[in-house]
């Protein structure tokens, strides 16, 4: 199930700059990590669905470049990111 229009426009406005900034890192990650955990809770029920799968392994790769974009930039904004995401790292 794609993640509702409300739902980013929240997100949006929890993690980003202004009330239109979806293209910060902070709201992409947020974004991610949310579409990541509906993914997640879909595998327990359909163990064999490798085509969703794959697309999880890219959404997570994408994530972790992010993070480390955010990481050589800005540390303090990485770590307030991970923490409110309760990300491990």
């Amino acid at each position: 199930m794609p993640l509702t229009k409300e739902k980013k426009q929240d997100l949006v406005k929890k993690f980003g700059k202004s009330g239109n900034d979806s293209g910060s890192a902070e709201v992409q990650i947020a974004i991610l990590t949310e579409r990541i955990n509906e993914l997640s809770s879909h595998f327990e029920v359909h163990k064999r669905d490798h085509h969703s799968r794959t697309g999880l392994l890219k959404m997570v790769g994408k994530r972790r470049r992010l993070l480390d974009y955010l990481q050589a930039r800005n540390m303090d904004r990485y770590r307030k990111i991970v923490e409110e995401l309760h990300l491990r790292k």
